[in-house]
């Protein structure tokens, strides 16, 4: 793997532009979810200020919680910024892009449900263990339909990198391609799933019988509560971005190009702006949906994202 200074450079910029950004997606989606239900919306910085006034806080922990009840909210910090340095953001000339592709992708935030899961039960509080069992469900069914859509990009772009993925998808012409359009859905549905948002969970509820992340870090408070809610934004915006890097690949920077890092940044901006809005549309226009139906739903994307790989491999190929 060739190292250069500008992929040095292009990493460091997109770990700390993650690190920075994602609570600010995570608020502009909460602003305009709160506009276009007629509700009065709460500032852009407002994750911001709950972060600052967790890291402020002591953090308490039942005596019954072992070392990996601890361990789990920088697992899951690292996972998550793990995630956003491997997805090409502003620039492909990434060395962690090289070294791990979409499948590895998809095994670290496996790896991080894993833990939160465990730690979840660790206590052995009633809801801790319900909300673990529903989150491990939910992984189980949106893991494989997440493949499934990452493969429908990858048998276009021969590659399963992303990096070559963007490569190829920009410099193709501006086609509406059947298998991106049964797997954009798919995979529409699979982060709604993911990131805890409506119609599968609503992350504005704490309802006991209903809810499913606020179940996982029920139990955390303080710094270790601001890192799980840290992690969770970095999860969004990392998912937010894999869907710009399969989909809307335009601006970003490539490997010979470092001076368009300078307009792959109001780019990217561009599109997750447009993107926070519609998540925050899909959300008021949908109810949530009983736990039950959840498997219907997820089996859905996973049809879908199957329907995409035929369609190539008929249609295409």
């Amino acid at each position: 793997m060739n190292v250069t200074a500008t992929g040095i450079l292009a990493q460091s910029l997109e770990i700390a532009l993650a690190l920075a950004a994602a609570p600010l997606l995570l608020g502009w989606v909460d602003q305009w979810r709160a506009r276009l239900q007629n509700r009065s919306a709460p500032p852009l910085t407002q994750p911001y200020r709950v972060l600052r006034k967790l890291f402020h806080k002591e953090s308490v922990v039942a005596d019954s919680a072992s070392a990996l009840f601890r361990l789990t909210p920088y697992v899951m910090f690292g996972c998550m910024t793990l995630a956003c340095a491997i997805v090409p953001t502003i620039s492909t000339d990434l060395p962690l892009a090289t070294a791990a592709d979409a499948i590895a992708l998809v095994g670290l935030f496996a790896l991080a449900r894993t833990f939160i899961a465990l730690a979840a039960m660790d206590i052995g509080t009633a809801f801790g263990t319900m909300g673990a069992r529903r989150e491990m469900l939910i992984g189980f069914l949106a893991e494989p339909a997440l493949l499934m859509a990452l493969f429908s990009t990858s048998l276009i772009t021969h590659s399963t990198s992303l990096a070559n993925m963007v490569d190829t998808l920009s410099h193709r012409a501006t086609v509406l391609e059947p298998s991106l359009a049964f797997a954009g859905v798919a995979f529409t549905i699979v982060s709604l799933a993911e990131n805890a948002r409506v119609p599968v969970d609503n992350p504005a509820t704490h309802l006991e019988l209903t809810m499913i992340h606020e179940a996982l870090v029920l139990e955390y408070s303080g710094r270790h509560l601001a890192m799980m809610e840290w992690a969770a934004s970095l999860k969004l915006f990392a998912y937010s971005c894999i869907g710009l890097a399969m989909f809307f690949p335009w601006g970003i920077a490539e490997v010979d190009s470092p001076l368009a890092m300078l307009f792959a940044v109001p780019a990217l901006v561009f599109k997750l702006a447009i993107g926070g809005v519609l998540l925050a549309l899909i959300e008021t226009a949908s109810a949530k949906m009983r736990i039950f139906r959840v498997p219907e739903f997820l089996a859905t994307a996973f049809l879908l994202a199957v329907i995409g790989l035929l369609v190539h491999q008929l249609l295409e190929a």
